[in-house]
């Protein structure tokens, strides 16, 4: 990298106003589900098989008390 290669990059990374906020889940959720869509629309099924074992990691999940029984509808 020259080095008016780095001061350029350097002035163009301290000149932006905000910095990007942190990922949160629901943007990653976003990402991954738009990135299952696209290995779906062109058939990379091992890639859309493991991009669906990720959206299921990121899942939030809720696990059921057991002491708590499920209430049926009479």
């Amino acid at each position: 990298m020259t080095m008016l290669s780095l001061k350029l990059a350097r002035a163009l990374s301290g000149g932006r106003r905000d910095p990007q906020p942190r990922p949160d889940r629901a943007s990653l959720l976003v990402t991954l589900l738009r990135k299952r869509a696209a290995a779906h629309n062109v058939g990379a099924d091992d890639l859309e098989a493991m991009l669906r074992d990720q959206i299921r990691w990121a899942l939030p999940m809720v696990e059921p008390d057991e002491e708590e029984e499920p209430a049926l509808a009479d």
